[in-house]
C-alpha cells in the first residue's frame, strides 16, 4: 500500500508525522541556517528505514518535493522545502561500535557529536567535521574534511559500506563487493542517489589529541600563510590544522581589552602520541608572537565542539568555497585584504589542508573529483541579525571573486551555497559524466534533486 494523504502516511509508519496543523511543525520545520524558512507540507520523523522506504514513495506517488534532513547543515537550506515532504532521520542516530574490528555503524540521522562520544569511549575515532550538530551522512556523502583528514583520509575514505534507499523505494546495500557503482558514487556524489539510512564506519586508536587556536596580529595574516603553505606541504600527517581569520571571541584566554579586535589564526590537532604534541606546535609558535592561545590535551570529541557556539542553530549563513592549490603571493594578499575585513565573529575563511592521506587515493577511486588539490577553501558569513544578510552576502561573494583566479574552477560540494548550481560539472570535477551515467540508473527521474544535483 502506497499512502495518498498525510493521515494515510501516519497509518503506515513508526516515526512521526507532522503537518502545519500540528504544534511541533514551527520546531520541526527549522534547518541550521537561520536564513532559510521554507514551509513544507509533511514532516516524517523516520524511525526506521521502513518509514524512510514509505516516505521515500508517498514522495514519489504524490509528485511532491522531497528534501532529506540528518543533521540540518546543508547551507543552502536542502533539508527542507515549500510544500513538499521531508525526510527527517534526527531520530536515527544509534551508534554501534565494534572496537575489536575497529569499526562503527551508525544511523542516517547520526550527528558527529553523536559519533564521537560513542566511538571515543573505546579510544578510536574516524575523520569528521567541526561542528558537533552536523550530520555524519552529509558531510560523508560530500566528501568529509575535518582535523583527521591528513592522517585518516577524508570521510568517505574511511566509509564500508552504507544502506541506501534508492528512488524506487528499495534498500539496497552499498559497498565493495555489492553494488559497487552506487558505492562509489555516493563516496563524494552527495544526496543524489539516495537516502543513506546507516553508515559504516573505519576508525583508527585516536582518543586524547593535541589542539587548539593561535592568534596572532592581523598584520602577520600574510606571513603566517607564506608560512603554513610551505610548512603543511611535507607536514606529519599526524597534524591536522588551518589558517584562518577570526574576529575575537568573549573568551577568558583572549584578553578582555582584545576581544572584538581581527586576529589571523592557526587552529591546530596533533593526533599523534599527545605528549609530542608541544614539540610540534613549536613551529606555530616560531613563525609569529602568539597573542593568545588554548593549546593542549583534549579528548577528541571535545574539539569537534568547540566552534559549536560560533555557529549555533539560526544562525543566518552564506557560503562560498574552491579547492586551491598552492598559494602564491598573489593569492595571499587577496586573502589578507579581503579576509581581515570579515564582518562578524561568525564570518571566517578557513583554508583546509586536504593532502597527506587524501592523496593515496587514486581520482577515479572514488566519486570525490578533485585528489590532486592542496586546500579545501571556504568563506563563511554568519550572523543572528537579517539585516547583516546583505553586507554579509557581499563580503562572501567581493572575497570568492577575488580569490578565483588564483582557485580552481571547483570547489567541495558541502561548501556550495543555493546560487552555485552552475558550478555542479566543475565541483565533480573528472568524475562528473561516470556520476551522470550512475544516477540515471539510480534515480532516472531526479527524485533526489534537492541538493548540489547532478541532472540524469
Amino acid at each position: 500500500m502506497t499512502a495518498q494523504s498525510p493521515s494515510e502516511l501516519r497509518d503506515l509508519v513508526r516515526g512521526q508525522v507532522i503537518t502545519p496543523e500540528d504544534a511541533e511543525y514551527e520546531g520541526a520545520r527549522k534547518v541550521h541556517n537561520g536564513m532559510i524558512d521554507k514551509r513544507p507540507a509533511v514532516i516524517v520523523r523516520a524511525a526506521n528505514t521502513g518509514d524512510v522506504i514509505t516516505t521515500v514513495r508517498y514522495a514519489r506517488e504524490t509528485g511532491l518535493d522531497l528534501a532529506v534532513r540528518g543533521g540540518g547543515h546543508s547551507g543552502p537550506g536542502f533539508g527542507t522545502c515549500d510544500g513538499g515532504v521531508v525526510c527527517d532521520l534526527s531520530m536515527m542516530r544509534g551508534v554501534r561500535v565494534d572496537p575489536g574490528a575497529k569499526t562503527a555503524r551508525a544511523g542516517g540521522g547520526t550527528t558527529w557529536g553523536d559519533f564521537n562520544a560513542a566511538t571515543h569511549a573505546f579510544g578510536l575515532a574516524t575523520t569528521g567535521g567541526l561542528i558537533s550538530t552536523t550530520g555524519i551522512a552529509g558531510l560523508t556523502l560530500g566528501g568529509g574534511v575535518g582535523y583527521l583528514t591528513r592522517g585518516c583520509g577524508l570521510s568517505l575514505d574511511n566509509l564500508i559500506s552504507a544502506d541506501v534507499v534508492t528512488a524506487d523505494g528499495e534498500m539496497l546495500i552499498a559497498s565493495e563487493t555489492e553494488n559497487a557503482d552506487l558505492f562509489w558514487a555516493i563516496r563524494g556524489g552527495g544526496g543524489n542517489f539516495g537516502v543513506c539510512t546507516s553508515l559504516k564506519y573505519r576508525l583508527q586508536p585516536i582518543g586524547t589529541v593535541y589542539w587548539g587556536p593561535m592568534f596572532y596580529e592581523i598584520e602577520e595574516a600574510e606571513n603566517i600563510l607564506k608560512f603554513f603553505d610551505d610548512y603543511i606541504t611535507d607536514a606529519p600527517r599526524d597534524m591536522g590544522a588551518f589558517p584562518a581569520f577570526q574576529i575575537a571571541p568573549p573568551l577568558p584566554f583572549i584578553p578582555e581589552d582584545r576581544h572584538g579586535d581581527m586576529f589571523a589564526a592557526i587552529v591546530a590537532c596533533w593526533s599523534g602520541d599527545p605528549e609530542e604534541g608541544e614539540r610540534q606546535f613549536k613551529a606555530f609558535h616560531d613563525v609569529a608572537e602568539v597573542k593568545a592561545e588554548h593549546v593542549g590535551p583534549v579528548p577528541y570529541p571535545a574539539i569537534n565542539m568547540a566552534f559549536d557556539g560560533l555557529f549555533p542553530t539560526g544562525t543566518r549563513q552564506y557560503w562560498k568555497g574552491n579547492f586551491v592549490q598552492d598559494l602564491n603571493d598573489e593569492a595571499i594578499a587577496v586573502h589578507a585584504a579581503h579576509g581581515a575585513k570579515a564582518p562578524t565573529v561568525s564570518s571566517t575563511m578557513h583554508l583546509y589542508p586536504v593532502n597527506g592521506a587524501c592523496h593515496d587515493v587514486a581520482p577515479d577511486a572514488t566519486a570525490y573529483g578533485h585528489r590532486d588539490a592542496k586546500y579545501s577553501m571556504v568563506i563563511i558569513s554568519g550572523s543572528d541579525n537579517p539585516a547583516d544578510d546583505a553586507p554579509n552576502k557581499a563580503w562572501v561573494r567581493d572575497y570568492a571573486d577575488a580569490i578565483a583566479p588564483y582557485s580552481e574552477a571547483g570547489g567541495y560540494i558541502n561548501f556550495m551555497d543555493a546560487d552555485d548550481s552552475g558550478r555542479t560539472t566543475a565541483n565533480f570535477g573528472a568524475n562528473h559524466d561516470r556520476l551522470v551515467q550512475i544516477k540515471r540508473k539510480y534515480d532516472p527521474d531526479n527524485v533526489f534533486h534537492l541538493n548540489q544535483n547532478i541532472v540524469p
